[in-house]
């Protein structure tokens, strides 16, 4: 049972990750769309921004100047409203660059282009009377989340735990259900309260092989990013795997009442006496 739940635990909460959340077009904005206030992504954001646009505009001896113009007009823009929904905007076509990843677009990066907030910027400065607005190009700019090496390697364990859905969770709870019930009702109260703690010790086994999962598919995903994209590329794969964070605490919790409750009971029968007798 402890080898059993210590797969199945982290396999059903994987499985329904991928396909409630890193499959939802709605979920996967929602995760990442907090992040526009986040000051690694602002920054990276900026710096991207205006390098790209500074390198399709020759301004001679003023390019220093206008570049120093230009980074702080994208930072001030990056604390707007505008810049929130731009953010989404960018993100839910991102989400497609993920779903092409998990359907096996064999060698393609999963990319945030920055466009949208390019072209937000130049309307600004357009609108505002900047002299060059009107020559910043609005052309593909990216933030690398998931390198093509990477993405190749991963789509086959993505596409399996796609499959797998929400089953393995369905499947871990009837068979936890099964086990204390004929353990006790095959060897009686103490028999399922044995039950009950090693199935307590499970959980918090797999929830600490899930944690373990995260941190070092964290680190393998963030490998083949560049370093100036890291930052956001981190604060990007942080805020998708939030909900598995969470999970691993509420796992961990649930195991720890189970196993530490189930063997205070055994303790309690112990001494002749049941939990309802205990004031």
């Amino acid at each position: 049972m402890l080898v059993l739940l210590a797969v199945l635990v982290p396999l059903s909460a994987l499985s329904a990750w991928v396909d409630l959340e890193i499959d939802d077009t709605d979920r996967y904005v929602a995760a990442v769309s907090p992040l526009s206030s986040d000051p690694a992504v602002q920054a990276a954001v900026t710096d991207l921004v205006t390098e790209e646009a500074m390198r399709q505009i020759d301004l001679g001896p003023l390019q220093d100047t206008v570049q120093e113009f230009l980074h702080e007009t994208v930072r001030s823009f990056t604390t707007t409203e505008a810049f929130r929904s731009a953010w989404d905007t960018a993100n839910r076509a991102a989400h497609r660059a993920v779903k092409a990843a998990l359907d096996g677009d064999s060698g393609q990066a999963v990319t945030i282009d920055l466009a949208p907030v390019i072209d937000q910027v130049k309307q600004d400065l357009v609108r505002d009377g900047v002299p060059f607005g009107d020559r910043i190009p609005v052309e593909r700019t990216e933030i690398t989340l998931l390198g093509p090496g990477q993405a190749d390697e991963l789509r086959d364990t993505f596409r399996w735990l796609r499959y797998c859905s929400i089953w393995p969770a369905v499947a871990t709870l009837v068979l936890l259900v099964l086990v204390v019930g004929i353990a006790t009702v095959r060897g009686g109260l103490r028999a399922g309260l044995w039950a009950t703690a090693v199935v307590g010790a499970g959980f918090v086994l797999g929830a600490i092989v899930l944690r373990v999962l995260v941190a070092v598919g964290r680190g393998r995903v963030l490998d083949e990013v560049p370093g100036g994209d890291r930052d956001a590329a981190a604060a990007v794969v942080d805020a998708l795997t939030a909900s598995l964070r969470t999970t691993v605490w509420w796992v961990l919790a649930a195991g720890a009442v189970l196993l530490v409750g189930a063997v205070l009971a055994r303790v309690l029968l112990r001494r002749g006496k049941s939990p309802a007798d205990v004031r």
